[in-house]
């Protein structure tokens, strides 16, 4: 008889245990948290080179390159002061001198005896902002982590050139520059600071009377 209630004791605790784990588990009532706006969804990241609040005096090497008759390259000095880590407004004040190209030198040569009506660039002042909405970091073949940004810019002034003819006179243009650069961040009181800007300048040319649209694309 005890073998008997010792085979009917065991058959029934593993019938509990079979039967507990064929039920479902009973889930916590759901609770509804509404709509997420894309507004509460932040990224948490500590900048290692914050930019807010900060003011940036940079010396700039310039040279443009794009130019047929003239190759020019000029030193920018420029000044930002950082708003926020996304937006920024500042002033460029540049100089430089146009060199004559082969191109130009070959039309100005005995066998062609020709002179465009370029202008040289000597000088501008420029002022506007800038925006910066990426700020990243990459690693330099697993041996450095490098933090940079990525920016556009937008200013506004005028630039003083010279034509290369003796007649040709000068001219002070009304410019519109458009650009796009990256800080690659050194320190946290330095980067270096690469940009390709393109100046569009609406220059009155005196030898011909007459209005003409130039592009000084600076890197």
């Amino acid at each position: 008889m005890s073998t008997v209630r010792a085979s009917l004791t065991g058959a029934l605790i593993t019938g509990v245990f079979a039967l507990s784990f064929a039920l479902p588990a009973a889930a916590q009532d759901a609770m509804d948290i509404g709509v997420i706006k894309r507004s509460d969804i932040a990224v948490v990241q500590k900048l290692l080179y914050p930019k807010t609040g900060r003011t940036e005096m940079g010396v700039h090497l310039g040279l443009m390159p794009f130019d047929a008759y003239l190759t020019t390259p000029n030193l920018q000095l420029s000044y930002d002061s950082h708003m926020s880590e996304s937006l920024s407004w500042g002033v460029m004040l540049g100089g430089g001198y146009g060199f004559d190209t082969s191109t130009l030198q070959e039309l100005s040569s005995p066998a062609y005896g020709v002179s465009p009506d370029a202008y040289r660039y000597l000088g501008s002042i420029l002022g506007g902002v800038a925006w910066s909405p990426i700020y990243a970091k990459m690693n330099l073949d697993g041996a450095k982590v490098i933090h940079y940004d990525v920016y556009t810019s937008a200013r506004a002034g005028a630039t003083f050139s010279q034509s290369i003819l003796p007649e040709g006179g000068s001219a002070l243009a009304p410019t519109l520059s458009l650009g796009v650069g990256s800080r690659f961040f050194l320190n946290k009181n330095g980067n270096i600071r690469v940009e390709l800007h393109d100046d569009l300048l609406l220059e009155k040319r005196e030898l011909t009377d007459s209005m003409f649209l130039k592009h000084n694309i600076n890197i």
